[in-house]
């Protein structure tokens, strides 16, 4: 349970001393207060806590603050740009021409690698949803996922017709599955009703490798020909993360994202330097576009230059 610290017109302010601070339900509920009032809602936590992963996605969109106590000062968790309170919420130092000293202290844990894939599929306006995200899970894992739900912790065993009773009911939804394989790993799935009542699905998988255990990116064209074969999909873009394995995030600097690959359906020709490779079964077929290593901030630029070319004139 958490109560609100302060409320002004513009900020919902809530204070939390925890270690892992998680998507409760009630943070839930608090989001979506802010947004129907148009207020942002501040989530104030010390230098030693640390964010879940639905938590720290809620947080890297519009209307959450993450803000970090460090002393007598502040500074944006995801980002370290230093924060003042001005009487109505914390905004940022406009003098500040630097990161907050505790946004570049030394992470409390080995930063091993996140990947994360972002997969997109339109469905009809019967049948599952859940069949995209478990395949994958299934695919990553080993097992099928564990748990399902809307906030932390997940009130359900993985059931895919509770994800497509709850998903098909609302006009948007956000629910999150996690995993049940050696490797910490959860989906966040997002769900929205289309014209003439089918769901566009956009869902974020993330698996934590230990600095050890490197994720298996030489698998990755097998991985998309399996998901093809099995629970086809409009888009599969692929990338690597520096951070903890347990996939919680420290208010610290710990490194850029890169991409890894994009795949699409169908049979695709790609840009001059950036070739596509066939992947998939002939009744579903993707083509895969290899862009990086997920480490050099180059493969930005082939991103880029990829989505330009499969753009629609």
């Amino acid at each position: 349970m958490s109560i609100v610290d302060a409320m002004t017109d513009r900020a919902m302010v809530v204070l939390q001393d925890r270690p892992v601070v998680p998507l409760s339900a009630w943070l839930a509920r608090a989001v979506a207060d802010c947004v129907g009032s148009g207020r942002t809602l501040q989530l104030v936590t010390p230098l030693d806590s640390r964010l879940s992963l639905p938590l720290r996605t809620t947080a890297a969109g519009t209307g959450v603050l993450w803000v970090v106590r460090n002393g007598d000062g502040y500074y944006e968790g995801l980002t370290g740009r230093p924060l003042k309170w001005s009487g109505a919420a914390f905004v940022p130092v406009p003098e500040a021409r630097d990161y907050a000293p505790g946004f570049t202290t030394r992470p409390t844990a080995p930063i091993g690698s996140q990947l994360t894939l972002v997969y997109r599929v339109r469905h009809g306006a019967d049948g599952d949803l859940g069949g995209p995200v478990e395949h994958l899970l299934t695919l990553l894992t080993g097992k099928a996922p564990a748990g399902v739900g809307p906030a932390e912790p997940l009130e359900h065993p993985w059931r895919g017709d509770r994800l497509t009773e709850y998903a098909r009911a609302r006009s948007a939804s956000r629910l999150l599955v996690i995993g049940d394989g050696p490797r910490p790993a959860q989906a966040i799935c997002d769900f929205t009703t289309t014209e003439g009542g089918g769901v566009a699905e956009v869902t974020t998988v993330t698996i934590g490798y230990a600095p050890a255990d490197p994720p298996p990116l030489g698998h990755l064209s097998s991985l998309v020909g399996a998901l093809a074969a099995g629970q086809p999909v409009a888009s599969l873009f692929v990338q690597l993360n520096p951070g903890r394995a347990d996939l919680t995030t420290e208010p610290r600097w710990t490194g850029a994202a890169a991409p890894v690959a994009l795949a699409v359906t169908g049979t695709v020709g790609g840009p001059d330097g950036i070739p596509g490779r066939q992947v998939g079964p002939p009744h579903a077929p993707m083509t895969l576009f290899p862009l990086g290593d997920g480490r050099s901030p180059e493969g930005w630029q082939r991103h880029r230059l990829l989505m330009r070319h499969l753009q629609p004139a």
